[in-house]
């Protein structure tokens, strides 16, 4: 009799013929456990479809068919979904020739934007930053000769930094500073034209994505205002502004922050996209071999996702204090631990006023603050430790996790080893590559787990 009742007409027809046999209201309401039934499992079948990136069983069918075949789960008393409760499963893509070759591609484009910030951080080290009083686009001619030299040497005489600090710097002194700023820029003009040229042939046999396109767009403007800021920076210690006897000449803190930023989100821009080309995160699917998760520990999952964006921010805005910790030579007081000068709070940490401006201007201040920021990050990197323990992670998520507890380990021993010894090269140099290795890890571990929590109830 059932079988008979599928269509609203047969349901209609069946009410007028035989009026004492069913009611309406009963009709109706087996009518409508059909179509419930029915409207429910296309739902769950095009979510299959949709997260699944392999081949799936689904075959396709007419309504009619569909129709029968939920008639038969009801029948059966089968549930559909359990209450509460979402089913999630992981497959990667494998990545395709041509996105290996363009994660290589980026992969090696990111390596040179680190060792390009290694060096940066040596030129500034070394005090070479103002040595190259001059900036041209496709590079400056390197002196090839005893003459030459002397004439850059007598270039590099009429500003601020050989009249203040270094007047009594022979010829060989200056080239040895000069060649290190020479290394940086050429090294920089070096990964404009290792991007720029493997980008247009890429673009050119159709070897990127519709919105790899726009992302390598946005990676070749980076580049380009990268290395404007990098001489928009170093103008700032050319300039006749070093008045009081206790200036010394150095690139504006302020700048030197937004070349470090802007090369740490080159380097970001870079890793991520290698890492989605190369090793491609895993992505949920549904399907009847699932492991099922409550709601509530998929808001679990949501929360630790959003812990791990916390810490990366921070490692982010740490990294970027530093570059006011370097650029005001603020390492080089109270170099005590945990203490400063035996106190929690240095006297002198609002000497300045109005008080604002002792967080970009104060020595004290700015590595007052980098210790706060530096502490808290590795607190957020202990609890990310702790708490992964009680989530089952994707793929390589475990490692990951691994990784940034090691870095961030790593690189607090690295700060404090160089405040405690008064910032010597080889650990100063260290610990600025440090921040970036504790930048990639965090990154790797956010692309590991990009589409964790993300299938909906």
């Amino acid at each position: 009799m059932r079988s008979v009742l599928r269509t609203p007409c047969a349901c209609i027809a069946f009410c007028i013929i035989v009026p004492g046999s069913m009611s309406m209201l009963n009709v109706v309401r087996y009518h409508t456990k059909i179509l419930g039934a029915y409207n429910a499992t296309r739902r769950i079948l095009s979510r299959q479809h949709l997260f699944t990136n392999a081949k799936t069983d689904v075959v396709r069918c007419n309504d009619a068919s569909f129709k029968e075949y939920c008639s038969k789960l009801l029948l059966q008393k089968r549930p559909l979904k359990q209450a509460n409760v979402v089913i999630r499963n992981y497959a990667a893509k494998p990545s395709s020739r041509n996105d290996k070759i363009v994660g290589s591609w980026l992969l090696t484009c990111g390596g040179m934007v680190f060792v390009a910030v290694a060096l940066g951080g040596v030129t500034r080290l070394t005090e070479s930053g103002l040595s190259m009083v001059t900036w041209k686009l496709l590079g400056e001619k390197m002196p090839l000769n005893e003459a030459q030299w002397v004439s850059e040497f007598e270039r590099y005489k009429q500003f601020p930094e050989y009249k203040i600090t270094n007047h009594s710097m022979t010829l060989e002194e200056f080239k040895r500073i000069w060649w290190m700023e020479y290394l940086h820029r050429t090294w920089g003009r070096l990964i404009g034209a290792v991007f720029v040229i493997p980008a247009t042939y890429f673009w050119y046999k159709g070897m990127l994505k519709h919105g790899m396109k726009m992302r390598v767009v946005a990676l070749g403007s980076l580049i380009g205002l990268q290395g404007l800021m990098g001489w928009y920076m170093v103008k700032s210690g050319l300039e006749d502004r070093f008045i009081e006897p206790s200036d010394v000449p150095r690139v504006s803190q302020y700048r030197l922050a937004a070349h470090l930023g802007l090369a740490l989100l080159l380097y970001t821009g870079f890793l991520y996209n290698a890492l989605d080309h190369l090793i491609p995160a895993q992505k949920l699917t549904a399907n009847s071999s699932s492991t099922t998760i409550t709601s509530n520990a998929l808001k679990a999952l949501k929360r630790f996702k959003g812990l791990i964006h916390s810490t990366k921010g921070l490692v982010f805005l740490t990294a970027l204090s530093g570059a006011f910790v370097a650029g005001m030579d603020a390492g080089l007081i109270y170099n005590t631990f945990p203490k400063m000068a035996d106190k929690w709070i240095p006297d002198d940490i609002l000497a300045i006023s109005p008080a604002l401006r002792n967080f970009t201007e104060n020595p004290a201040t700015v590595q007052f603050d980098h210790r706060i920021l530096g502490v808290t990050t590795i607190a957020l990197i202990t609890c990310l430790g702790i708490l992964s323990r009680k989530h089952k992670l994707p793929g390589r998520g475990r490692k990951a996790v691994a990784a940034v507890l090691c870095a961030g380990y790593l690189q607090v021993l690295l700060g404090i080893s160089t405040l405690l010894y008064h910032v010597p090269l080889s650990l100063a140099a260290s610990h600025q590559s440090g921040s970036l290795i504790l930048l990639s890890t965090i990154i790797w571990l956010c692309h590991e787990l990009r589409y964790l929590g993300k299938f909906a109830k």
